[in-house]
Parts: C-alpha cells; sequence; structure tokens
C-alpha cells in the first residue's frame, strides 16, 4: 500500500478485503492509514465512516488493544472540531460489543439446548464422565467457551472508552455515561471484581484533574454543572455497591460522594441526599455500627419530612425504624479501639452524616421525638419504647419485652434489630436492678430472664447461663457497672461508692439518662452542694427581692445583649470559616491520599511488569542456553566428521565416514592421538638426520677457519689501542674545560659571601629571640598546669580523708551498738537464769592502709602533705625534651 492514500480509495479496499475474506488484512490497511502524517489533516466527514468500520473490524477480530490506539488518535483529532463525533464512534464500540456479548449468550444457549439428545434421560454416561472429570456443568462450560472471552472483550471496551475519555471537559457527558454502564454491566453480570476496578479508575481519573488542570479543555469541578455528572456518576456507583453487597467498596463510595458535596456551590437536591442517607444506613447496618446506623436513619427521616410525597403507611413503617434503631443502640457500649483512634474515626463518620458533633443515644430519642416519631410509629414499638424508656420495673421487664421481640422479629423490617435489643434489654434490666437491689442471687437474675428463652428468635441469643454471666462481667470490665460476682455465695453484687466517677451525661456511652427510683450515692455526694446552694438563692430571693431595674439598667442590658449577639454571630461566621477550612483540607487529603494510592498502584504494576519481565528474560535465557547447547553438539558432531575424515586421508588408519555416528568421541581421540604419534616419530627421524649433516658441517667450517684467527687477533689489538688513545685525548680536554668555567664561577661567587653572612647573622638572631619566647611561654603553662594538677591531688586526698573518718565513725557506733545490745542480752540472761549463745565479737578493723599512709606522711609548714616526686617515663621524656 501506498504511503497515502484518499480515505474514500482506502476505505473502497478494505470492502474489498472484506469481501474476499481477508478480515486481518483489511484492518491492518486502516491501521496503517492512522500512522500516516496526513490523517490529521483528512476532513472528519471522510474520516467517520472509516473509524466506524475500524471499530467493526476491531470488535470482529477481538482487537482491543489495535481499538484503543486508533480511538486515541482519533479524539486526538477531533476533540477541538467535532465532539459529537467522537461519541458516534465510542457508543457504537461499546454497543457492537455488547451486541456480540448477547449473540453470545444465545450460542450458549442453543448450544445447551441442542446437546441434550435424551430429553426424557437427565443425565448421559459421558455427561456424569465429563462432570466427574472437570467439576463443571454443561452449562458452565459452554458459558466458558463462549461467553467468557466476549464479556473480556466487552469488560476491555468499557476501560478502553473510559481511558479515551478522561480528563476532558468536553467529552465529559459521554464519559458519565459510560461509566453508568459499565455499573450496569457489573450489575448484570455480577462481576464484583471488575465492579473494584472500575471504581479505583474512576477514582484515580478524578484524582488527576488537578494534575491537569493547566491543559487545554480540563475539568473544572468547580462548575456547577460538571459537579452534578460526578455526583450522579458516584450515587450509581453507591447504589450498584449496595446492590453487589460489597460494603467496603460502598462506604468509600460513600466518602467520594461526601467530599464531591462538600466542593459543591449549592444544596444538593433532597432525593438525591434521601438516597445518600439510606444507602447509609444499609452501611452502618452491616457494618454493626448501631450508633451511627440510628443517625443515619434520623437524618433520612428529616429529608424525607421536608421532601413530603410518601404515603401514610411508608411514613408510619419509616418512623417505627427510626425509633427501633434509637433503641437498639446498646447502653453503655464503649469503644474497643484507642481514646485517639476512636474520637478520628467518630469524627470522620460525623462528618460522612454532616453532623458537627458526635451523636448520643439520649440525643437520638429526643430528636425523634421531637419529630412526633412517637405518634406515628406502631403499637408495637410504642409498646418497646414505654417499657424500655418509660417504666421502671425490673421484675416483670423480660416478660413484657419477650412477645414484642417476638412480633419485631416477624416483620422483616425490624428483624434485624433484634439483636442489638436483646443486648439494650438485658443492660437495662442490670442497671434498673442495680438501683432496686445492693445484691441479688444469680439464680433470681436467671429467672427473670426465662421468659426471654422461652421466647427465642431464630438467628439470636440463646441466652443460657454462661452468656448472661459473659454479658455481665464484659459490662463491669467496661465500666458500665460496678458489679462484683461472688460464685461461692451465688450472688451479684452492685457496689455503690459515694465517690465514683460519674460518666459524662452527654456522652453516648452514659447510663445517667435511665430512669431511676432514687439517686446513687455518688450522685447524692455529687450533688449536695449544688442542692444547698440552689436553696440559699431561692431563700435569699424571696427575702429579699430584687429592685425592678430602671430604664437605663435596661438600655445597658440591651446594648450588651445586642452586643453579645454581634460577637456571637462573629464567631460564627468564623466557625463556619473553619468549617468551610476543614472540608477543603479533607478534600485536599482525600484527593492526596488517592495519589498516594495511585502512585503505590503504580509502583505495584510496576514491579509486577518486571517480574514478568524477568520471568521472560530468564526463559529466553533459557532457551538461549539451550539452543547452544544443541549447536556445540551439533558442531562437536561436524568436528567428529571432520576428524575422522582427515585421519582417513592422513594415515594408514582406516575410518568409515558413514560409521562416524557409532563412533564415540573417546574413539576418535585415540585414533587422532595414535596419528599424532606417528608423525611425532617420523618427525624425530628426520630432524636425527639433519642434525647429523649440519655436525659434519660444522666441523668442516671450524677445520678451515683454524689457522685465520692469529691473524684477526693481532688486527683486532691494533684498533683497540687507537680507540683507547682518542677517547682518552677527549676525555682530558673536556676536564680541563670544566675546570676552567668552576675557576670563573667561584671568583663570580665571591663578591656575595659578606652579604650572606650578614643575612645569615639577622635570621639566627630573630630564630633564637622567637625561640626564647615560645620556651618562656611553654615554661609557663607547665608550671600552670602542674599548679592545677597539685591542687586536684590534694583535694581528692582530702575528699578520701574525710570519707574514711566517716566510714570509721559509722563502724565505731556500729561496734557500739552490738556491744550494748550484746551486753543488755547477757543481763537479761542472767537474771531469767538462762543461758544465752555468746555472739563471737566482732574483730577490729585494722587501719587502712590509705589512712596509715596518710598520717605518715610528711606535711610542709603550711599544713599540707607534700606529694612525694614519682618518676615516670613521662617525666623523663619532658625532661629530656625541655633539656634540648
Amino acid at each position: 500500500m501506498a504511503p497515502f492514500t484518499k480515505p474514500e480509495t482506502v476505505l473502497k479496499q478494505a470492502e474489498g478485503l472484506i469481501s474476499v475474506g481477508q478480515t486481518h488484512a483489511a484492518l491492518q490497511s486502516l491501521t496503517e492509514m492512522f500512522s500516516s502524517k496526513r490523517f490529521r489533516s483528512t476532513p472528519l466527514a471522510s474520516l467517520e465512516p472509516i473509524m466506524i468500520r475500524f471499530i467493526e473490524l476491531c470488535v470482529e477480530l477481538r482487537k482491543g488493544r489495535t481499538a484503543k490506539e486508533g480511538l486515541m488518535q482519533y479524539k486526538n483529532i477531533a476533540q477541538n472540531s467535532s465532539v459529537a463525533s467522537i461519541e458516534t464512534v465510542i457508543n457504537r464500540f461499546i454497543q457492537l460489543a455488547d451486541a456480540k456479548v448477547q449473540e453470545a449468550q444465545q450460542k450458549a444457549d442453543q448450544a445447551v439446548a441442542l446437546d441434550v439428545d435424551d430429553l426424557e434421560a437427565s443425565e448421559t454416561p459421558e455427561s456424569i464422565l465429563l462432570g466427574a472429570v472437570s467439576g463443571d456443568q454443561s452449562k458452565d462450560r459452554t458459558d466458558r467457551a463462549l461467553v467468557t472471552p466476549w464479556l473480556k472483550f466487552l469488560w476491555e471496551s468499557y476501560r478502553t472508552a473510559l481511558e479515551t475519555l478522561k480528563n476532558n471537559a468536553r467529552l465529559e457527558t459521554i464519559y458519565q455515561q459510560i461509566a453508568q454502564q459499565a455499573f450496569k454491566f457489573c450489575l448484570k453480570h455480577q462481576r464484583k471484581v471488575e465492579f473494584r476496578r472500575l471504581c479505583e479508575t474512576l477514582r484515580l481519573h478524578l484524582a488527576n484533574v488537578a494534575k491537569y488542570s493547566h491543559q487545554p479543555h480540563s475539568i473544572n469541578l468547580s462548575d456547577p454543572d460538571t459537579l452534578q455528572h460526578h455526583l450522579d456518576t458516584r450515587f450509581a456507583q453507591l447504589n450498584t455497591s449496595v446492590e453487589l453487597e460489597l460494603w467496603q467498596e460502598a462506604f468509600r463510595s460513600v466518602e467520594d460522594v461526601h467530599n464531591l458535596l462538600t466542593m459543591a456551590k449549592k444544596a444538593p437536591r433532597p432525593a438525591m441526599m434521601a438516597n445518600y442517607y439510606e444507602k447509609l444506613t444499609k452501611i452502618f447496618l452491616m457494618s454493626g455500627n448501631a450508633l451511627y446506623h440510628a443517625a443515619a436513619w434520623g437524618r433520612y427521616y428529616a429529608v424525607v419530612m421536608a421532601m413530603g410525597g410518601k404515603s401514610e403507611e411508608e411514613m408510619r413503617r419509616l418512623a417505627g425504624q427510626v425509633l427501633v434503631s434509637a433503641l437498639a443502640v446498646p447502653v453503655g457500649t464503649q469503644a474497643d479501639d484507642g481514646e485517639e483512634t476512636a474520637k478520628g474515626k467518630n469524627a470522620r463518620l460525623s462528618s460522612l452524616l454532616g453532623l458537627t458533633k458526635t451523636p448520643t443515644r439520649a440525643g437520638l430519642l429526643r430528636e425523634a421525638l421531637s419529630r412526633n416519631v412517637l405518634k406515628l410509629s406502631p403499637e408495637v414499638v410504642k409498646s418497646l419504647y414505654n417499657v424500655l424508656e418509660v417504666t421502671f420495673e425490673p421484675l416483670t421487664l423480660c416478660a413484657s419485652v419477650a412477645p414484642l421481640l417476638k412480633s419485631l422479629a416477624a416483620d422483616s423490617s425490624y428483624a434485624s434489630y433484634v439483636p442489638l435489643l436483646q443486648h439494650a434489654l438485658l443492660s437495662r434490666l442490670l442497671h434498673q436492678l442495680s438501683q432496686v437491689y445492693s445484691s441479688i442471687k444469680i439464680s433470681k437474675l436467671l429467672e427473670l430472664v426465662v421468659p426471654l428463652k422461652e421466647a427465642a428468635v431464630e438467628g439470636t441469643g440463646s441466652y443460657d447461663d454462661e452468656q448472661i454471666e459473659a454479658y455481665v462481667m464484659g459490662c463491669a470490665r467496661r465500666g458500665e457497672l460496678n458489679v462484683r460476682v461472688d460464685h461461692a455465695a451465688g450472688s451479684l453484687t452492685f457496689n455503690d461508692s459515694p465517690f465514683a466517677s460519674v460518666e459524662d451525661p452527654s456522652s453516648s456511652t452514659s447510663v445517667a439518662n435511665v430512669n431511676a427510683v432514687q439517686p446513687s450515692t455518688s450522685e447524692f455526694v455529687r450533688t449536695r452542694l449544688g442542692n444547698i446552694s440552689l436553696t440559699l438563692h431561692n431563700s435569699l430571693t424571696t427575702l429579699y427581692p430584687p429592685a425592678a431595674p430602671t430604664e437605663e439598667e435596661q438600655q445597658a442590658k440591651f446594648a450588651a445583649l445586642v452586643a453579645a449577639a454581634q460577637a456571637e454571630r462573629k464567631a460564627l461566621q468564623i466557625r463556619r470559616a473553619l468549617v468551610a477550612r476543614r472540608r477543603e483540607l479533607l478534600a485536599e487529603l482525600s484527593v492526596r491520599k488517592d495519589r498516594e494510592e495511585a502512585s503505590r498502584r503504580a509502583e505495584e504494576l510496576r514491579r509486577r511488569q518486571e517480574e514478568e519481565a524477568r520471568i521472560a528474560a530468564q526463559k529466553l535465557r533459557n532457551q538461549e542456553i539451550e539452543r547452544a547447547r544443541k549447536e556445540i553438539e551439533s558442531i562437536r558432531a561436524e568436528e567428529a566428521k571432520k576428524l575422522a575424515q582427515s585421519l582417513k586421508e592422513k594415515g594408514t588408519l582406516k575410518v568409515d565416514i558413514k560409521d562416524v555416528e557409532s563412533l564415540s568421541t573417546d574413539n576418535l581421540m585415540r585414533l587422532q592421538v595414535e596419528q599424532l604419534e606417528k608423525e611425532k616419530k617420523e618427525l624425530n627421524e628426520r630432524m636425527r638426520v639433519l642434525a647429523k649433516r649440519i655436525d659434519h658441517v660444522e666441523r668442516a667450517y671450524r677445520k678451515e677457519e683454524r689457522p685465520l684467527l692469529a691473524k684477526d687477533y693481532e688486527q683486532q689489538q691494533a684498533n683497540d689501542r687507537a680507540v683507547f688513545e682518542a677517547a682518552r685525548k677527549a676525555r682530558m680536554e673536556a676536564h680541563r674545560a670544566a675546570f676552567q668555567q668552576d675557576i670563573e664561577t667561584k671568583h663570580r661567587l665571591a663578591r656575595m659571601i659578606e652579604d650572606y653572612n650578614q643575612m645569615k647573622q639577622t635570621i639566627a638572631a630573630r630564630r633564637g629571640e622567637e625561640y626564647a619566647k615560645r620556651k618562656e611561654l611553654a615554661q609557663k603553662k607547665m608550671e600552670e598546669e602542674k599548679a592545677k594538677r597539685r591542687a586536684a591531688i590534694l583535694k581528692a586526698r582530702e575528699e578520701e580523708r574525710l570519707r574514711q573518718e566517716e566510714e570509721e565513725r559509722i563502724r565505731r557506733e556500729k561496734e557500739e551498738e552490738e556491744a550494748r545490745l550484746e551486753a543488755a542480752a547477757k543481763a537479761t540472761a542472767g537474771g531469767s537464769g538462762e543461758a544465752t549463745p555468746v555472739r563471737p565479737s566482732t574483730p577490729a578493723t585494722p587501719a587502712t592502709p590509705t589512712s596509715a599512709a596518710k598520717e605518715e606522711a610528711p606535711k610542709d609548714p603550711d599544713g599540707f602533705t607534700t606529694v612525694q616526686p614519682q618518676k615516670k617515663w613521662g617525666a623523663s621524656r619532658l625532661g629530656a625534651r625541655r633539656a634540648a
């Protein structure tokens, strides 16, 4: 094909090749057109039919990589002039791939239907044997052979389309459409792994928005329409993840939606937020987080109430779920993680729900009651609320709640809350019993829980003795109850310390909101001073009522209120700004995390590619080694043939070339060695004859030259004497000329002797002065160091003397005390008339050599001990150096 041809001609040639069955050649001709330099200058009206035909061929031949390269090149050409053309080509590409999948499914169904020969026979012997070997049914095998390749190609088509359309504002609409079609594909075929990869790809594309913001046609997330498109796609991703029951991916999708909502300048649609909170309720329920599950139901109920449009029956069911979810929040359950970790996790979950602080069980119940949830709830839920939150009947609590739990378990909407309600019921029972009793028998507690055992619902706890005791110990371990279990007496003792720590009533783990018939000792001690203060204040107000404020005081108070309101307004504005800034920082942090995750995946991909390349290189190296080995073997065989041929041609040895393959290398080498030995013998014989001939010739030469040697010797002596005399005369003349030159140099330098001596004396005098100064400084420094050393030694000796005197004093006191005790013991023994063992006296400690030496050391007139100088090698060296 020529380097470039008209598009119409290229398309016509491709159609001709297709008509004769050369589809690969047609695709190759269209691909070569894309590599032409004049391809970019071709009008789109001529390129679009070629591109559509190119896509059809790629789909028919399942050439995904070739289609991707062609789509990329076509996008670079058409994105600045005709976006609709790109949309047409991409849609055609996806439609063809989807049609191939449907066609493959139909063929698979027909193949399975036609594969059965006998419709009355359930299984054939061949199918039984094949199923036993492969472990797959015929339908699965047919699908794997026919449908799976086209499913892979369709998935690759979606990824190719997304990679082609990414990070381009003009192609944003078709990009979001393809993404939602990919979600539907994953949901239809239950492709969970592909769905996770698709979500990661979309997150990576969103994270790269800021990276490519400087490029033309970049995506601007501050545009409301663009942001709304991304939100629609993320909500579709959230719905798909919930339907596929991928809860971790659903939570990550919720975070994606939350990050986009923080970037929105206007509030999203209520229906969208209702869907958002509804999906959050499912996610939190599956994760077991009852607190935030109830908070999500509260937010969802608030949005639905603001929207309206639901029937009365739906609102009743929704109100019941809101109230039951709030009642199902366990009382007193604390986080198992560290305080900082739990605080960060709660702040993150609260931000997803749009809450400024961590929700609490009491707060959720107050909020639900303020929205008139109790009135709209079903009768079963109302009864449950009255039993758990209003009445105080610990002895009949379980009997009253058991039928209600059974009714709730029968309803699919409330069945998932039964285990949580059981935990809340046990916690409430224990707290109410602690309000009434100081101790209770374990058997009595088990009798109170008997109604729950009788009304046990399938899938819930069995409430045996071990489980109840484990729950009580868990409450004690978490600090919810100050209880002690006495197995010997078979009782539970509720301790009520007056100075026990009181939980924060606002926390979600607090039990202060439990209805109490009487205040506890700790609460009485804690509130005693406050009650006295309140009573005294009320008495003073009654005895001395305050005077009515004047007009000026009222105005001053009003002005103070206005100033406080303005200050509060400013503080609120500052808080809003801080919240907005925090949202921006959270968005930046999320983008940074996505980038790090993308870089990590890229690094893993790079490592995997390097490992694959290493394996391929190792495989290629092994192949090369195997090829080299075969070549060496062939070369050896060829050399063996040549060696055999040469042996046959050289010597008398007879070697048959046809039998070379039967001969071993050792035999061939033996034959070659024999040939070499034979040649060596022949060569030695020739050399012997030649050496004998050379000896005879040399003897003749020497016999003829003997008379001529004397004449040659005399002539050599005359020549040597002449050469010696000439060399001696030349040497004498050279020495005489050098002597004359040295005499002249001496006379010339004799004039500078006086100047040299003067300079020498000057330098010697200056160096002597410097030496004297340095010597004096060194002497002074040495004296100073000696004085310091002497003072340090004297100080150390004085400290040693004081320490020894103190030890001697302590020793004497100890001996006197022992003597006194021994005397007292003897006196006591003498008075009682009983003999007591005599304790051996402690021998006197001899004076330490240090103290004796210290007493004998001579002292100078000033009272200081004279230190005897010690001869050391270093000191002698120093003295020798000074003397030098």
